[in-house]
C-alpha cells in the first residue's frame, strides 16, 4: 500500500508540476490578444480586402498545430517571438491590408519536386505573402492542401492563409529559431527578403520592419533585445 500511495504522489507531484510549467509559459492568445490583433487590422485603410478576410480566430486555431510557435524559451522569448512575427507580417501586408501582392507575376521557377501547374501564378499570398512554386508545394504538403495546383487557396480560405504563414516562419525559415536562440530580429528580415532588403541596401524597407518590432515588444512589456537590423 505505501508503495503505491508514494507512486500515486509523484503522478500528482509531476501532473501539477507540468501544469504549472503550462501556466507560467501561457498561450500564444495570452500575448497575441484580440485588443492587439485588431490594433494592427484597424490601422488597413477601409475597403481593403484584408479587413473581411484575416481574423484572429483562425490564426490562433493556425497557431495552435504549431507547438513550439511563441512557447519556445522564457516568457521574454515567447513575446519577442509574437512581436517578430506580426511586425514581419504587418510590414508585408500593410497592416494586415493586403491578401495579395500587388504586382502579381508566375514566379515560376525550376523545381522537381514541386513543378509549376500549368496556369498557375505563385505571387505572394498570406500574411507573410508565400511566394514561388517551390513554397507553395512544400507549405501545402506540410499543412494538407494542393497548393501547388490551387495557390489561390491562400488568399481564399483564411486558415490555410494563417498556417502557410507560420510554416513559412517555423519550419522553412530560421525565423523562429533565430529569435528564440538570441540572433535577434534581424535575422527574420534576412530569412524574408534579405536579398532586397538587407544585401540589397532598401533601408526604409528594414526600417519599417523595425519599428513595428520595438512598437510591438513596448505593447507586450518585453526589451526587444540586440541585432535588429541586418
Amino acid at each position: 500500500m505505501a508503495t503505491h500511495f508514494r507512486v500515486n504522489v509523484i503522478f500528482l507531484w509531476l501532473a501539477f508540476a507540468l501544469s504549472a510549467l503550462s501556466i507560467c509559459r501561457g498561450a500564444v492568445s495570452d500575448i497575441a490578444t484580440q485588443d492587439f490583433f485588431n490594433g494592427i487590422l484597424s490601422a488597413a485603410t477601409d475597403g481593403c480586402a484584408g479587413k473581411t478576410f484575416y481574423t484572429y480566430t483562425d490564426f490562433i486555431n493556425a497557431a495552435n498545430s504549431f507547438s513550439s510557435f511563441g512557447t519556445t524559451g522564457t516568457s521574454d522569448d515567447n513575446k519577442r517571438e509574437i512581436a517578430a512575427f506580426f511586425a514581419n507580417v504587418a510590414h508585408e501586408t500593410t497592416n494586415l491590408c493586403y491578401v495579395e501582392e500587388i504586382a502579381k507575376s508566375d514566379y515560376c521557377s525550376s523545381n522537381t519536386q514541386y513543378p509549376c501547374a500549368s496556369g498557375q501564378q505563385y505571387y505572394g499570398r498570406g500574411p507573410l505573402q508565400l511566394t514561388g512554386n517551390g513554397n507553395y508545394g512544400a507549405a501545402g504538403t506540410y499543412v494538407g492542401a494542393d497548393l501547388l495546383n490551387n495557390p489561390g487557396l491562400v488568399a481564399q480560405d483564411d486558415l490555410t492563409s494563417w498556417k502557410t504563414a507560420l510554416w513559412f516562419w517555423n519550419v522553412n525559415s530560421n525565423c523562429h529559431t533565430a529569435i528564440t536562440s538570441g540572433q535577434g530580429f534581424g535575422a527574420t528580415i534576412q530569412a524574408i527578403n534579405g536579398a532586397i532588403e538587407c544585401n540589397g541596401g532598401n533601408t526604409d524597407q528594414v526600417n519599417d520592419r523595425i519599428s513595428r518590432y520595438t512598437n510591438y515588444c513596448s505593447q507586450f512589456g518585453v526589451d526587444p533585445g540586440s541585432n535588429l537590423s541586418c
